[in-house]
C-alpha cells in the first residue's frame, strides 16, 4: 500500500492548507483593489459634478448615514465595528483626496498673484496673513552676531536648549502658567508642530474634529496621515459659535482629537470663556487630545484664554514668530505640550529635518526681548478701518474679536468665492475664497496686512467689481 506525501508528512499537509488559504486571501485582496479602483473613479466623477453645481466636497450627513449602515452590517456579519469604521474612514478620505485635487484656497490665489507679479502686474495682497511691517530691529542686529556666536551646528531636534529655556520663561510669564524647556519643541513654523502632533499622536483610521471655518492645513495634515476629519460647521448667524451638542454628537469611539483655533482664522472669532471651558471639559471626559493653534493670540482685542491655563495633560498649543514678530520668512514656531508628547513629536522632527536652523533659532531667541505691542495696534487700526468700509459696501460679517482678517458674506445671488477671487486678480486685487475654509462658497476672507492707503485702494477695487456684478 502506497501512502501519499501528505499522509506521510502532516506538516506538509498543514502547509498545503495554509497556501490554499493564502491564495484565497490574495484573490480577495486583488478583488478589493479592483473595487477600490472602481470606487475611486466614481468618487472622481462625483467630484466633477459637485464642482459644476457648486456643492461642497464633504457631506457629513451622507457620511453619517453610510457609517450607520456599515456598523449595522458589522453587527450582522460579526465584524469588529472599530475595524469596519477605520476601513470606512480610509475610503472616505480617499474620496475627499481625489475630489480636492483642484481645490482653490488662499494659498493657490497667492501663488497665482505672485506669478502675475513676476510678469510685471501690480497686485494688492489681501489674501494672505503676512504682516507688511518689518521684524523687530533686534532681529537685524542678531543676524550679524550669529557667525561670531558660533550658532551654526547640528543640534537637538527639540531645539537649542538655551532657546527652549527662554521660550519656557516667555510663555510662563505671558500666559501665567508654569512650564519648563521639556514642554517646548521648536519647529520650522507652527505648521510643522501641527503636522507632527497630528501625525504622531493619531493613527490611520482615527478621527479628528475640526470646527469650521478653519485654516485648511488642519484637514490637509489629517488627510496626509490617514486621519478622518469630522467637521463642526458654524454659521455667521450663530456668530461662528459651535454648540456643545454639536460636538457631543460628533464624538464616537474613534474620535481622538479636537482642533481649536482662537482667535480664529478666518473669522477673528474668540469663543466665550464658558463655552471654551465646556469644550475642554468634554475633551477631558472623552480623553481627547486638544490641539490649540494660538498663533493669533498677539492680536486678541477682547478677553482671551489660552488652553495652557487648563493644565490639561493631553493639550498641544502651537505658537509662531510669523504673526507676532512679522517673521514669516524665518520659518520658526514652537509647540507646547507635556514632556511625553514633545518626545513623540521630536522623533518625527528628527526624522524629517534633523533640527531647525541654529542661526534662525538664535535670532528668534533674541526677538523675544522685543516689544511687539505696536504690531497689535497697527493691525487693530487696520481691521477697524476695513470693518467700517466693509459695512459701507454692504458686506455681511461679524466684527472680528482678534486675528487679522474679515470673513465676509457677499449677498449676491449665485456668488462664487473662487470665481470672484480669480476674476479679481485680473483687476489687481487678491482675496481668499471662502470655500478654502470649509463649505463657505458665498464668503471671501480679506486680510488687514497692508498699509491703510493700500487697503482702501483694494476695497475700492472690490466695491467696483461687486457693483458691476449686481
Amino acid at each position: 500500500m502506497h501512502l501519499s506525501q501528505a499522509q506521510l508528512n502532516p506538516v506538509y499537509k498543514k502547509m498545503s492548507d495554509i497556501n490554499d488559504l493564502r491564495n484565497k486571501m490574495d484573490a480577495v485582496t486583488l478583488e478589493m483593489i479592483n473595487l477600490l479602483k472602481t470606487r475611486t473613479n466614481i468618487a472622481r466623477e462625483i467630484g466633477e459634478v459637485k464642482k459644476n453645481i457648486g456643492k461642497s466636497i464633504s457631506d457629513e450627513e451622507r457620511e453619517d448615514n453610510l457609517r450607520g449602515k456599515i456598523l449595522q452590517l458589522s453587527k450582522e456579519i460579526g465584524l469588529d465595528e472599530t475595524l469596519a469604521s477605520k476601513f470606512l474612514n480610509f475610503l472616505l478620505n480617499e474620496s475627499i483626496r481625489v475630489q480636492s485635487e483642484n481645490k482653490q484656497t488662499h494659498l493657490s490665489i497667492f501663488l497665482k498673484a505672485k506669478s502675475l507679479e513676476q510678469k510685471g502686474e501690480k497686485i494688492i495682497h489681501m489674501e494672505v496673513g503676512e504682516p507688511d511691517f518689518s521684524p523687530p530691529e533686534i532681529v537685524k542686529k542678531s543676524l550679524s552676531e550669529v557667525f561670531d556666536k558660533g550658532f551654526m551646528k547640528y543640534g537637538q531636534a527639540k531645539g537649542m536648549p538655551i532657546f527652549r529655556e527662554e521660550l519656557a520663561k516667555y510663555v510662563s510669564k505671558k500666559f501665567n502658567v508654569e512650564i519648563t524647556h521639556e514642554n517646548i519643541i521648536v519647529s520650522p513654523g507652527a505648521r510643522f508642530s501641527i503636522f507632527s502632533a497630528i501625525s504622531t499622536l493619531l493613527n490611520p483610521g482615527d478621527e479628528m474634529i475640526v470646527i469650521e471655518p478653519a485654516w485648511p492645513a488642519y484637514k490637509d495634515c489629517a488627510l496626509n496621515a490617514g486621519i478622518k476629519v469630522r467637521t463642526i460647521s458654524t454659521t455667521l448667524e450663530e456668530k461662528w459659535e459651535p454648540s456643545i451638542e454639536q460636538i457631543k454628537n460628533t464624538i464616537n469611539p474613534n474620535t481622538k482629537m479636537i482642533v481649536l483655533n482662537y482667535p480664529n482664522n478666518p473669522t477673528g472669532k474668540i469663543l466665550p470663556e464658558k463655552l471654551q471651558d465646556s469644550i475642554i471639559q468634554l475633551a477631558k471626559e472623552n480623553n481627547l487630545y486638544v490641539l490649540s493653534d494660538e498663533i493669533y493670540s498677539q492680536y486678541a482685542k477682547i478677553n482671551w484664554k489660552s488652553i495652557l491655563s487648563y493644565n490639561y495633560e493631553k493639550s498641544i498649543v502651537t505658537q509662531s514668530f510669523s504673526k507676532s514678530h512679522a517673521m514669516t520668512g524665518f520659518r520658526v514656531g514652537y509647540g507646547i505640550a507635556s514632556k511625553q508628547i514633545i518626545e513623540k513629536m521630536a522623533k518625527l522632527e528628527s526624522l524629517c529635518l534633523t533640527n531647525v536652523s541654529e542661526p534662525i533659532q538664535y535670532v528668534a531667541m533674541k526677538a523675544l526681548d522685543a516689544d511687539t505691542s505696536n504690531n497689535s495696534k497697527i493691525v487693530q487700526k487696520r481691521l477697524d478701518m476695513l470693518s467700517s468700509k466693509a459695512k459701507e459696501m454692504g458686506l455681511e460679517f461679524i466684527i472680528p474679536d482678534g486675528a487679522m482678517y474679515i470673513f465676509a458674506k457677499i449677498n449676491q445671488e449665485g456668488f462664487d468665492g473662487v470665481e470672484f477671487a480669480n476674476n479679481s486678480l485680473e483687476r489687481g486685487i487678491a482675496v481668499a475664497p471662502g470655500e478654502g475654509f470649509g463649505n463657505y462658497k458665498g464668503f471671501i476672507r480679506i486680510s488687514a496686512c497692508q498699509d491703510e492707503k493700500t487697503l482702501m485702494e483694494g476695497m475700492h477695487i472690490l466695491g467696483n467689481i461687486m457693483s458691476e456684478k449686481q
